[in-house]
């Protein structure tokens, strides 16, 4: 809606409502971090722009306990927004996110011991995406369908069975995985480096990509979160001629309003 739409729908002048904007935009509110015993946190980056949105959201409450604005997600912005959550009284029981390696060192400092758990969604679309849609060898369309499997885990025994499976597939295909070749300056780089990829997404995530399993209130995904923020980036398009001060305080508003 434009300018001159809003101010046809109120019935006053354009510069009534430019004003109205413009005092909201100087007085921004202070974001609430709501008390949580209990914090199951979903953690992440939302990018638009020139600039990254780093999302706290607190999946029990439903609220987004804080936010940064930074220009990447960085060590440094995410090991202070996690000790002021901290230092206010938020008792995180566990983080859910895309498994950035500047938050697992932020998170190990800060909150050592914490369940951190990798969003299935987000390791079985990186994995997917290094073997392609139509993979050409038997390895990696075998390991497409394992991979296919991983957000239909629902139980122990289901999560058994799956790593059963991908471990018989290392084992199967470990001479075609391991298979070199010789480059022009001597160097054996292995033939098969994309299905390699997909594996090592696989395997370095393993350690801690079911601890919902075993509670059932830790998100095994991001996805909730990404989903909440798609209208809100319709909107930073609509107004991106905002300075970044101003950007930040239509942020703080739109999450008052959002989450009050």
């Amino acid at each position: 809606m434009t300018l001159e739409e809003i101010a046809k729908q109120k019935k006053c002048s354009i510069s009534t409502i430019q004003r109205l904007f413009k005092n909201y935009l100087n007085n921004p509110p202070t974001p609430q971090i709501k008390e949580n015993n209990n914090c199951h946190l979903i953690i992440d980056g939302t990018y638009h722009s020139d600039f990254c949105i780093i999302n706290y959201f607190d999946s029990d409450l439903k609220h987004l306990q804080y936010f940064e604005i930074a220009k990447t997600e960085n060590y440094r912005d995410f090991k202070l927004s996690l000790e002021l959550l901290k230092s206010a009284g938020l008792n995180i029981a566990s983080i859910t996110s895309d498994g950035h390696r500047e938050l697992i060192l932020a998170v190990k400092e800060v909150l050592p011991g914490i369940k951190h758990q990798r969003c299935i969604i987000h390791v079985q679309r990186t994995a997917a995406n290094y073997l392609t849609i139509f993979p050409r060898s038997e390895a990696g369309k075998e390991l497409r369908k394992i991979v296919r499997d991983l957000h239909r885990i629902n139980n122990r025994q289901e999560k058994n069975e799956w790593v059963a499976k991908f471990d018989y597939w290392n084992f199967n295909h470990r001479e075609y995985i391991n298979d070199r070749r010789r480059s022009f300056d001597s160097n054996h780089l292995y033939t098969h480096s994309e299905i390699r990829k997909a594996r090592s997404v696989i395997k370095n995530s393993l350690p801690n990509l079911f601890y919902y399993l075993d509670d059932p209130k830790i998100p095994k995904s991001t996805n909730g979160l990404e989903s909440r923020f798609s209208y809100l980036k319709n909107n930073l398009r609509i107004h991106r001629g905002l300075s970044k001060r101003n950007r930040k305080n239509f942020l703080l508003w739109y999450f008052h309003f959002k989450y009050k």
